[in-house]
């Protein structure tokens, strides 16, 4: 089935976890006979949450796309995470999201998880609207949620379908824009009734509530409406469609989506005044600046996201961005330079795929098995230009990677990189110092994650350790040392002499002198000390390597007959030793700069925590972010390893930071002593 690209609307569901998004998106599947039969969490058949680490965990780890067909229109439905660790399949889903709906839970209100979908949608610049789910729940109180939300979020909120009480139940709702009121049965169906007498009261106050904010988006309207006017049922229905648009009115509907009451008139909505691709008119570059987004053009793709999946193979998500995509098309990478044939094109619902041969422009698709494309990389026909990628939350947790099986050794590496491929929030590194393999995710339930999809995918069996750190160590003062290294087997022996004076330096490594007069060392041995002490200083006096070490090679001894490299290299490497045990040598460890930001209420909470993890406050300021703060700190990079789980904990998952190693400052003796005490037992 074709759509016309103004038939097409793409909406992203977000939301704090468990309101009901992927209920949501399967009651619109089931209304609209996507389905013929309307999938449960609990059961574990839910057309969205359909890999194995959804259905046991019983919540959205994965954004899923499915589209939804309502009367005339195709409705792409982006089903997408509550919980913060995977923010960056949000970041996905709302790059190519048209429009978004924030779920909520009636009965637990405004929710961290409804505070942060609510920034993302406004950092991706797309409209927005509220689902109030489960409004059948008696504890739930309409009023005062309409109240909390006006607080929170503003008077451009306004209510389109408001619960219809009697004796204290829900019993229905009532459609604000055509003034009637829906009955549901326990099937879920609904019909159309007039406004009853004890309900006109509150249908009056929040229709009023609605004119006054669609007012707000037209000067005429305005006027219409301080004046007493009639608006019509149609300048109604355009002012919704215009002000969503433009982001001038955020409309709210209710509903139970595991009863499919009001979704009915969501989806009508959604096909009547939700915004299309075409929409936007440009689309954002590379480079920072826009494209015409052009139906009838050449066309364009963005991908965004990628599955390795271990029977499909890779499977690439895109938005046709421009033109008609049609199958057997060649298409160039305008990353990689390479033409990509699109030899099967699918529409892809859950695990079902349907091939198709065209989509037009604003609609989704998937391409199986393509060479070398990746998420976020645009193909187009012929003009050179690239999509604005996706911009992602940067990793902060950190876990050390052991194999848990015999064998597991050789295989991590290549299951790792693929699913890098796939999941941009993820970060891999094999860190020379502490021969560890680390890897960097948004959260404990992150790396939870992976570590099953490590196993059910590749047959790869990891366990997470602590992160190691790289310590060094450093001399505290200058001292004057020689090393000979003699030895006489019979025959020809080995003899080498140095004079060293060694001191701290502001160098890093070694920064290596001769002041040799007289010949007592000849120039030739130079390269072997220097190289005997460059290879002495990977392990200091606790074992870690030392660095910022000043050498001068002032005087020394040879034999014409038994000297040679090595014996010079051996006795570089006796001063060495003489060196540590007389120049008081320090441990050192990394340090950086941390830029925390986090709302402007919990500063000082976070502070007195910096405080106490040995961070030293450069400075505050004021977050790009209305009500957020950026914090400045110089911090231990060991005291931030536990940071990504304290600081969600103190500012309930809305606070995030950077951390940029920028060099090493000495350890206070009281952890050194510890420090030199785990080395011991290592």
């Amino acid at each position: 089935m074709e759509f016309d690209s103004k038939k097409i609307r793409n909406v992203a569901l977000l939301g704090h976890g468990k309101s009901g998004k992927t209920s949501l998106a399967e009651a619109m599947l089931y209304i609209s006979k996507g389905t013929d039969r309307l999938g449960k969490i609990a059961d574990g058949n839910t057309v969205c949450d359909n890999e194995a680490e959804e259905i046991q965990r019983g919540f959205s780890i994965s954004s899923t796309s499915a589209p939804v067909y309502w009367k005339e229109a195709k409705i792409n439905i982006f089903d997408t995470p509550g919980y913060i660790d995977f923010a960056g399949e949000c970041a996905q889903a709302l790059r190519v999201a048209d429009s978004a709906i924030i779920v909520l839970d009636a009965r637990a209100g405004i929710e961290v998880g409804t505070e942060i979908a609510w920034d993302y949608a406004t950092d991706a610049g797309i409209p927005k609207a509220f689902f109030i789910n489960k409004f059948d729940d008696n504890e739930a109180r309409f009023g005062r949620l309409i109240d909390a939300i006006h607080d929170r979020f503003g008077k451009s909120v306004c209510p389109i379908t408001i619960p219809m009480v009697k004796d204290g139940e829900v019993v229905g709702a009532i459609d604000l824009v055509d003034m009637e009121a829906h009955r549901f049965d326990d099937q879920g169906h609904h019909s159309i009734h007039e406004i009853p007498e004890e309900s006109m009261e509150a249908a009056n106050k929040y229709r009023d509530m609605l004119l006054e904010a669609i007012a707000t988006t037209d000067e005429e309207l305005m006027a219409k409406y301080f004046e007493g006017e009639t608006i019509t049922h149609m300048e109604c229905v355009n002012a919704i469609h215009e002000g969503i648009i433009y982001g001038d009115i955020v409309p709210l509907f209710c509903g139970v989506a595991t009863k499919l009451w009001g979704v009915w008139t969501l989806l009508d909505k959604i096909s009547e005044s939700f915004p299309r691709h075409l929409a936007k008119k440009t689309e954002r570059l590379l480079d920072g600046s826009d494209i015409e987004i052009n139906a009838e053009g050449e066309p364009a793709i963005f991908v965004f996201k990628t599955v390795a999946d271990p029977y499909v193979g890779k499977m690439t998500f895109f938005k046709v961005m421009n033109g008609t995509l049609k199958r057997d098309m060649t298409l160039k990478n305008q990353r990689t330079g390479e033409d990509e044939k699109v030899s099967r094109l699918y529409v892809v619902k859950g695990k079902k795929q349907v091939e198709v041969e065209e989509l037009s422009c604003g609609d989704i698709g998937m391409i199986p098995k393509l060479n070398d494309t990746a998420t976020g990389d645009t193909l187009t026909w012929n003009t050179q230009f690239e999509y604005a990628k996706i911009s992602y939350p940067i990793p902060s947790y950190s876990r050390s990677i052991v194999p848990a099986g015999k064998g597991d050794e050789n295989k991590i590496s290549s299951a790792i990189s693929r699913m890098l491929e796939e999941d941009y929030t993820l970060k891999y590194e094999n860190n020379a110092e502490t021969k560890q393999q680390i890897i960097y995710g948004m959260g404990e339930m992150h790396l939870a994650v992976l570590q099953s999809r490590l196993k059910s995918r590749f047959g790869v069996n990891v366990d997470y350790g602590d992160i190691k750190i790289a310590y060094r160590e450093r001399i505290t003062k200058p001292v004057d040392v020689e090393g000979k290294h003699k030895k006489q087997n019979g025959g020809s022996g080995q003899y080498g002499h140095v004079k060293i004076r060694f001191a701290p330096s502001d160098m890093e490594g070694l920064t290596f002198s001769v002041s040799v007069v007289g010949g007592s060392v000849p120039k030739n041995f130079y390269p072997a000390v220097e190289k005997g002490l460059q290879e002495a200083m990977l392990k200091g006096a606790v074992g870690y390597p030392l660095t910022q070490l000043s050498a001068d090679l002032y005087d020394g001894s040879y034999h014409d007959v038994d000297s040679d490299e090595l014996s010079f290299k051996s006795a570089a490497a006796l001063a060495y030793r003489k060196c540590l045990e007389l120049a008081n040598p320090i441990l050192l460890e990394p340090t950086g700069e941390l830029e925390v930001i986090v709302p402007d209420d919990i500063v000082g909470d976070v502070m007195g925590d910096l405080n106490k993890r040995r961070g030293g406050v450069t400075g505050m300021e004021p977050s790009s972010r209305k009500g957020y703060t950026v914090v400045k700190a110089n911090i231990p990079r060991a005291e931030i390893l536990e940071y990504p789980t304290v600081l969600r904990a103190l500012s309930q998952g809305k606070g995030s930071f950077t951390f940029i190693e920028t060099g090493y400052g000495a350890v206070p003796e009281s952890i050194a002593v510890k420090v030199r005490e785990s080395a011991k037992n290592e």
